[in-house]
């Protein structure tokens, strides 16, 4: 029977397939890691007081990267190239989602309405990234293999999410709620599709390492378009809410080392 555990499984279970899944989850782990340390140093004098939650962030990103390699190189695998079209941080970038890398390479400060952007494209990605490390904590959260780091990388990710709630609702109450609302819309909209055609890409990758038949191919492919259809009709509205998180100040301290992994 196809479920979600036995596709994961299958990855799992076979060395290129699993190199290519790490590989990519470590890639756009560190993606991430650079540019929230990046947003951290250029924050506006208005919003310094985000700095060490910015950096707390970059550093769990970095660090969840780490876990990716270091999990290859438990198998003694090494790292490959990403495929463009599995690269979900900069296909985000190419559609205007977020802030470019061109401007966190430079030294000018940001804008408020530049941190506006990033914690709305914050909140958007890191509803995807707590759902995605969740549905793999409810089958490998006790794998003996990955199950550490899978609960690891999930708590971080349920911290980044209520983070980017509390933090966006403050900003609301200080008067950017309409342009809060409008930012996560076009965030939101945009993710659902390159979502979709990033997963399109993986899959496709991994059917021909795994040489599954056109049969499973064209099922899955089926299934992840019926997602984006759920998510285009109104699954999307999921991602533009704001709520206080039970988990207040997620990101006030340290981030939590690794031991055995980074």
């Amino acid at each position: 029977m196809l479920s979600a555990k036995s596709l994961f499984q299958e990855i799992l279970d076979h060395d290129e397939s699993f190199r290519l899944f790490c590989s990519i989850a470590a890639s756009g782990e560190s993606q991430g890691g650079w540019e929230n340390g990046r947003i951290a140093s250029l924050l506006p004098q208005s919003c310094r007081d985000l700095a060490p939650k910015v950096a707390r962030h970059g550093a769990d990103e970095d660090k969840h990267g780490r876990i990716f390699n270091a999990l290859l190189k438990r198998r003694c695998l090494s790292p490959v190239d990403v495929p463009p079209d599995t690269d979900y941080t900069m296909l985000l970038e190419q559609h205007g989602i977020g802030l470019g890398h061109e401007q966190l390479r430079g030294e000018a400060p940001l804008t408020e309405q530049d941190v506006v952007v990033y914690l709305a494209h914050s909140r958007v990605t890191e509803q995807r990234a707590s759902e995605q490390m969740a549905l793999l904590r409810r089958h490998f959260g006790s794998d003996p293999d990955i199950g550490r780091a899978v609960r690891m990388i999930s708590d971080d990710e349920d911290n980044h999410l209520a983070y980017c709630h509390e933090e966006l609702l403050r900003l609301a109450r200080a008067g950017h709620g309409p342009v809060i609302q409008r930012v996560l819309r076009e965030c939101a909209l945009a993710e659902i599709r390159v979502y979709r055609d990033v997963s399109l890409a993986v899959m496709a990758h991994m059917g021909r390492i795994l040489a599954w038949p056109r049969t499973k191919a064209a099922v899955l492919a089926a299934g992840i378009h019926a997602v984006y259809a759920y998510e285009r009709l109104g699954g999307w509205r999921r991602m533009v809410s704001l709520t206080m998180p039970e988990r207040r100040d997620a990101l006030g301290g340290p981030a939590v080392p690794a031991p055995g992994f980074a």
